[in-house]
């Protein structure tokens, strides 16, 4: 057998090897898989905006006239006035001198890290950041120290040992905190006061992935900072392709920061741009979200709905406020399991399992939507009943 092959069944033997769901069709919180129709507890499209007429249509008009694709890089013709109303829109709503746009959340993360952290720069990093922040680090070339996930103790020991200061010995050195907003598998909030008095005290900057706070989390939508009535961070990053219903991300931060990243991020410069349809949507999606108090009450209602039922049924979840419920299981297997019983039932979940978690936290990531009705929360709630 070749190496890969040894690889390849040694993730099958870990119940570990991934697997792709073909969907032909959705409608609603129903999605289309191998001709089965299953209700959808497992996607981000947290307000069901990508479904909304309104985003629909205003795709539709912009691909008439731009095409469905950009046909190159931003910095050589496909940077269009739907990509500089947007950032413009984004910079109002978020309350920052400047906002770039990026292809994907991933190629964000990858040149924020990658270009304002430089080497000899010191990165003060949670264990549980996402993939694509951890991924960034690396190619930072800056020294990074992992805290463990939201401890503000150890965070305060990394700090008071490596943490630059402002002496001229030091000139040119940068500290960041670096922390999802909202955590993708966990969905807990990050500690917000603790991390901006912590920047201040030892001169760091604070970086936020708020992938799944902006849209769904405070009064405005603004997202988990806005949510917990915390400062802006100095650098917030966002995705598209969540609240927003659509695709790609922004990188929200000082008018000379955002230049250096049009000039150095690599993931940007050598990307093809957005695609000029999906910027205008994006603004459509934007204008909904600004007036979409009523989706973000009735999401609300959802997440206490479920979390209340789950609980009496003495099902273990970890403590969310967010749209992310994970469901601890423990074992792949048993998670495996769970998960084939629930599709059985017609409905679909995330079976999170290692290295995406760590070891003995395989789970259910149920995710809920505005659009989600009672009942089918209730369908749900007697498929786990069911599997427990």
């Amino acid at each position: 057998m070749s190496r890969i092959q040894q690889q390849l069944l040694k993730l099958e033997q870990q119940h570990r090897l991934r697997q792709r769901r073909v969907v032909s069709g959705l409608d609603g919180s129903r999605l289309s898989i191998n001709g089965k129709s299953l209700l959808n507890f497992a996607d981000n499209d947290y307000l069901g905006l990508r479904q909304h007429p309104q985003v629909i249509r205003a795709c539709a008009e912009a691909a008439q006239q731009y095409g469905v694709g950009s046909g190159a890089s931003a910095l050589i013709s496909g940077y269009s006035d739907q990509h500089q109303a947007l950032e413009q829109e984004l910079e109002e709503f978020l309350g920052y001198q400047k906002v770039l746009l990026f292809s994907s959340g991933y190629l964000a993360n990858q040149a924020v890290m990658g270009s304002l952290c430089q080497r000899g720069d010191n990165i003060f990093s949670d264990q549980l950041n996402h993939a694509s922040l951890i991924d960034g680090c690396r190619l930072s070339r800056a020294t990074v120290y992992r805290y463990s996930h939201s401890n503000s103790l150890k965070l305060v020991g990394l700090l008071q040992q490596h943490a630059t200061g402002k002496s001229a010995a030091n000139a040119g050195q940068e500290n960041f905190i670096l922390s999802d907003g909202v955590f993708s598998m966990d969905g807990d909030v990050a500690a917000y006061a603790e991390l901006q008095q912590l920047a201040e005290r030892y001169n760091a900057s604070l970086i936020i992935d708020d992938a799944h706070g902006v849209g769904v989390m405070g009064e405005y939508g603004r997202g988990s900072w806005e949510a917990v009535n915390a400062a802006k961070p100095d650098v917030l990053i966002g995705t598209l392709g969540k609240a927003f219903g659509t695709q790609g991300a922004y990188v929200a931060a000082s008018s000379e920061r955002i230049e250096w990243l049009v000039q150095k991020g690599r993931s940007y410069v050598y990307t093809t741009a957005l695609a000029p349809p999906i910027a205008a949507a994006t603004r459509a999606s934007l204008r909904l979200i600004c007036e979409g108090r009523k989706l973000r009450q009735q999401l609300s209602k959802n997440i206490a709905y479920f979390r209340q039922q789950a609980i009496t049924l003495g099902l273990e979840l970890l403590p969310s406020a967010s749209p992310i419920q994970p469901l601890m299981l423990g074992s792949e297997q048993r998670l495996l399991d769970w998960a084939e019983k629930l599709q059985g039932a017609g409905i679909l979940v995330g079976a999170i399992r290692p290295p995406t978690v760590p070891e003995g936290t395989s789970r259910l990531r149920i995710t809920f939507n505005a659009i989600h009705q009672q009942a089918e929360i209730d369908q749900l709630l007697e498929a786990l009943k069911e599997a427990a």
